[in-house]
């Protein structure tokens, strides 16, 4: 466990990703991999009201639905922590979003509640001040922000601070061995200067960081797989073949070491990984049980450079 900083929040080294839950995970599979990370000892699971409108047929909310019904079944709230992210920014926006996430929740507060977006076209003081009140009357515990911009982040976080109201506790960002330009520089600074958690999305590249996608035939078809293809270049094969070896070396799957390498980085406390199944739960919560050398975070990196 790992206690975000300036917040009362310990969380698991594996953060369980919602997105799947009412996509590639009906209902029944999603209770079970829910069932089987909260039994390994995981406590930190991450939704978002959007989750997941893109399949056919879906609205969006359904992934909060059913983590709603699964917290009612359980008969437990204070032993999880529950993230969940909205888009709309507007004090208007925020009002409405929390209290569709907390009926869809079966909850009556959120942990860590998300800007999913920057919303560059409303006042950050609007935003901040309208997160404020939902921290004030109970229904947030701590606010956070997703896919920021340095200079946006470090822009929330000043009108926050001259507002007087709770600032985000944490980023969620698109960092992962395979896409690092993001996080690694101005980002990253603000983070280490604010003391921000990172919270890694796309912790294994939509499944290429898994070791699964070695070929073109073998993304062919796939759900993930044109996401997933994009990095079967030379730098990808190169990823690869480190993993393999470190993976060898300490005898777990190449998604262990993956996510392992994120937990090496500054300021990250849990990466986000998905499990659509009971059975793909091993190889990510490994993750927190794996210490990897000093030479063997410099191999991956280097590899990945």
């Amino acid at each position: 466990m790992s206690l975000i900083p300036r917040t009362d929040l310990d969380v698991s080294p594996l953060c369980l990703g919602g997105n799947v839950f009412g996509w590639t995970a009906d209902e029944q599979q999603s209770m079970a991999v829910l069932d089987a990370y909260t039994e390994a000892g995981g406590n930190f699971i991450d939704t978002a009201e959007g989750y997941s409108h893109w399949v056919p047929g879906n609205q969006g909310g359904e992934s909060e639905t059913i983590i709603g019904n699964w917290l009612a079944r359980r008969g437990r709230r204070d032993d999880v922590i529950i993230a969940t992210k909205l888009k709309d920014l507007s004090r208007e926006g925020i009002r409405k979003g929390v209290e569709g996430s907390l009926r869809r929740l079966q909850t009556d507060y959120i942990d860590l509640y998300y800007a999913h977006y920057d919303a560059p076209d409303t006042p950050q003081e609007e935003t901040a001040a309208a997160f404020g009140e939902l921290v004030a009357e109970g229904k947030v515990r701590y606010p956070a922000a997703s896919n920021f911009t340095a200079d946006r982040l470090a822009g929330a976080l000043r009108a926050a601070d001259e507002l007087g109201v709770p600032r985000y506790v944490g980023l969620q960002p698109h960092y992962n061995l395979v896409e690092r330009d993001t996080v690694e520089g101005p980002l990253a600074s603000v983070a280490a200067q604010e003391n921000l958690a990172l919270f890694p999305y796309y912790s294994l590249a939509s499944g290429f960081l898994t070791g699964k996608y070695r070929t073109a035939d073998d993304v062919e078809g796939r759900e993930r797989g044109d996401r997933a293809g994009k990095y079967l270049d030379e730098r990808g094969f190169r990823v690869l073949d480190a993993l393999d070896r470190v993976a060898a070396a300490h005898e777990v799957p190449v998604t262990t070491i993956s996510l392992a390498w994120l937990l090496s980085r500054p300021d990250v406390v849990a990466p986000i990984a998905s499990a659509r199944t009971v059975d793909q739960l091993p190889a990510l919560l490994a993750a927190g049980e794996v210490e990897l050398t000093e030479a063997e975070v410099a191999e991956l990196t280097t590899a990945s450079a």
